[in-house]
């Protein structure tokens, strides 16, 4: 399994939130705290948005350890987002160490991330390229189910409406669904795990999901608050509209603050630069708005 943060709100630069919190993400590659294996050292990933220059994401990603990555550190110093989603790898038994399945993966504008693994996936490989676009496809360049997962998210984004706030949230829940109905028919009912996270730069959605009947899925926690101090408050580089508050989702809390809540059993959250967060509980057809545990006031 793998652990990853996702950030949105006024710029901050990465290093706060990447290194310098007691439990951060590059702390974590090394001593998770919620997994029994405690390394997540097969490799790491950092994607960020320039909304002043661009909204297409840069990304970092490397196969060495996060712990041990001069250029990580040094980059993380100087380079500032309002959009920040980070990963730190444990290859799943049998899968390569190579860039290519290093995440975040990223597609035009959008950045996606993936903690667990897909029930059977080599049984269901085929059936599950079988059924994407030509766009989708020609995507996966690696051998992940975490790829394959990307993969069906392009693939739904072509019939949805992205105009919607939600948007990012309900393909993710279609995904999950198509994946886990493939697992049922072809790959023997073996339980998933998908905790999955995906940007566009302006609005940001995460799931905590299992299929697994008897075991909980990996953790995941959201606080909603400025946790850093932003960068450049008054820069003309900062979004008209933003919202005032930070949303960090994360593996594991990243420090002691009591405002931190954990995402319940397969739901997913969704939030925007310019709206509140909203929390959802997973169904086959649509997922149901609920209310969110420990919210901030």
């Amino acid at each position: 399994m793998c652990r990853f943060t996702m950030y949105l709100g006024p710029p901050i630069r990465m290093a706060s939130l990447l290194i310098e919190p007691a439990h951060s993400l590059i702390f974590q590659s090394a001593h998770a705290t919620e997994r029994k294996e405690p390394l997540n050292g097969d490799g790491f990933g950092v994607g960020w948005y320039a909304p002043e220059l661009t909204s297409t994401p840069a990304a970092f990603r490397s196969t060495s350890p996060a712990w041990n990555n001069a250029n990580l550190r040094s980059l993380s110093d100087v380079v500032s987002s309002p959009c920040i989603l980070a990963h730190v790898r444990a290859a799943t038994a049998g899968m390569p160490v190579g860039e290519t399945n290093c995440h975040p993966f990223r597609h035009g504008n959008y950045l996606f991330m993936h903690n667990g693994h897909l029930g059977s996936f080599r049984g269901v490989r085929r059936s599950l390229l079988s059924g994407l676009s030509n766009e989708a496809f020609d995507l996966i360049q690696g051998s992940t189910d975490s790829e394959h997962l990307f993969a069906l998210f392009v693939d739904e984004l072509s019939g949805a409406n992205t105009e919607e706030d939600d948007a990012l949230a309900l393909c993710l829940n279609r995904i999950v669904w198509r994946a886990v109905q493939v697992v049922e028919e072809l790959g023997g009912n073996h339980p998933s795990y998908l905790n999955l996270a995906v940007s566009d730069g302006d609005r940001c959605a995460a799931c905590r999901f299992t299929s697994d009947p008897v075991n909980d899925p990996e953790s995941l926690y959201v606080i909603e608050r400025e946790l850093y101090e932003p960068v450049a408050r008054h820069s003309p580089a900062r979004r008209e509209r933003e919202a005032s508050r930070a949303v960090v989702v994360s593996s594991e809390r990243l420090t002691s603050d009591t405002l931190w809540w954990s995402v319940p059993r397969n739901h997913l959250v969704s939030f925007g630069a310019t709206g509140g967060l909203r929390l959802f509980r997973m169904r086959p057809e649509r997922p149901e708005p609920t209310s969110v545990p420990g919210a901030a006031a």
